[in-house]
This record gives C-alpha cells, sequence and structure tokens, in this order.
C-alpha cells in the first residue's frame, strides 16, 4: 500500500499530524500497535490523572478545549476528546499494526516500512514519500536493575502499571521519583491512609503551580503522621 506519509503512533502527536495533513487533503496512514488510540491514556494511567498542564497548552490543531471545560482536565475528559479528535477529522487508524523495520530505499526515494498484523499474524508493506514516528517518550516502562530489588520480597509496580491506592491502606510503600506520576501517585496513596515515602535522586525539586500544591498537600500529610 502507497501512501505520502505514514504515521507510526496515534496518539495525540500522531493524531494531530494527521488532522494537519487531511487538512491540507495529503494522503496518509496511521499504523498503531494497540486496538485504540490514545492507549497510552487509556491502558496505562492511573485513575485520578489529571492534565499536568493547563487545557489551553494540551489542545491538538484545530480544536481548541471548550471554554466550560475544567482548566486542568480530568483522564476521562481528555480521552473523550482524542476520540472525538479522531472522529472529526476523519482519522481511521490501522490498529494492532506492529511496525517491525522501516527502509528508505535510495533508488525510489521512498520509505518501505513493514508492519505486522498482530491479530492475523501477517506481516503488511507499506511505502511512503515521508514517515512520522509519533510513539512518543513514554511508551515502554523501566524498572531499573537496582540490586537487590527481584529478592525484594513485596510488591513492585512500575508507575505505568498503577490504577488507584485501593489495597494499599496502612501499607508501606516506597516511591522512586519526583515526577508527575511520582508526586501524583504518592498523594493517591497518602490519601487513602497509606504510609508513602519518595526517594528523590536530586537535593532541589522545581514543580509547576499544580505539581506544587500536589507537593505541599503530600508534605503535609507526611508530617502530620
Amino acid at each position: 500500500m502507497e501512501e505520502v506519509v505514514v504515521i507510526v503512533g496515534a496518539g495525540p502527536a500522531g493524531l494531530a499530524t494527521s488532522a494537519c495533513l487531511n487538512h491540507l487533503s495529503i494522503s496518509n496512514i496511521v499504523l498503531e500497535k494497540e486496538d485504540c488510540c490514545g492507549s497510552l491514556w487509556k491502558k496505562r494511567t492511573y485513575d485520578r490523572l489529571n492534565l499536568h498542564l493547563y487545557k489551553k497548552f494540551c489542545s491538538l490543531p484545530f480544536k481548541p478545549h471548550p471554554p466550560e471545560s475544567p482548566a486542568f482536565m480530568s483522564k476521562a475528559a481528555f480521552i473523550q476528546y482524542l476520540d472525538d479528535y479522531a472522529s472529526s477529522f476523519n482519522i481511521s487508524p490501522r490498529y494492532c499494526r506492529s511496525v517491525e523495520s522501516a527502509v528508505f530505499v535510495e533508488g525510489d526515494q521512498k520509505w518501505r516500512i513493514e508492519a505486522k498484523n498482530t491479530m492475523s499474524g501477517e506481516m503488511e508493506v507499506y511505502v511512503s514519500k515521508f514517515l512520522v514516528i509519533a510513539t512518543g517518550e513514554n511508551g515502554e516502562g523501566y524498572v531499573p536493575p537496582l540490586p537487590g530489588l527481584y529478592s525484594f520480597g513485596g510488591e513492585v509496580l512500575h508507575s505505568s502499571n498503577y490504577k488507584s491506592a485501593v489495597g494499599y491502606e496502612a501499607k508501606e510503600v516506597l516511591v522512586v521519583g519526583c515526577g508527575n506520576s511520582g508526586m501524583e501517585i504518592a498523594y493517591d496513596l497518602s490519601n487513602i491512609g497509606a504510609h508513602a515515602s519518595i526517594v528523590v535522586r536530586n537535593p532541589n525539586i522545581n514543580l509547576p503551580c499544580y505539581e506544587q500544591k500536589m507537593f505541599n498537600s503530600f508534605s503535609s500529610a507526611f508530617y502530620d503522621r
């Protein structure tokens, strides 16, 4: 199959790229390894997640968020926004397509992309003049090989697999890292009565307003124990 542009990834960046190309009547196709668009938001985020940035900075081209929506939109609201966006701009990703290779053929001046249909097991070949990689920077969770980690008797969970604090009541939980996920998961745990602590690699923490408020709330709950 030949298109002008092949886009790998149906997250926000991939959808936005396809919408802009459709707006200019440039043929394109989106290949997505999962069975839905915005899979990171739908499958690998915790329940209490809200946008960490003001909604103005999280809208996609040609579709601003409505004025009545909250400044920091909920996970559910943003997922609905992504689904509506794909529908509004006639974006129909090919789901369950895992891109196995992409080679630029010098003689043809075109890309040859091989993707596996994970439903049928068949390999598919796509040819395009341009290739856009929109797989994001958080596609795969990383757990560093810390000494003693695999002999630890408790539960070890990457943040992408965390959903809620239910089941952690009164338990000792160590959160490694104070990025957006680490701070909010620690806050979520403290709200339900878990004994959450955070390990921070750097001596200084610089946080936007949203995370700073959450950090202050968590710190108060921690030191009040």
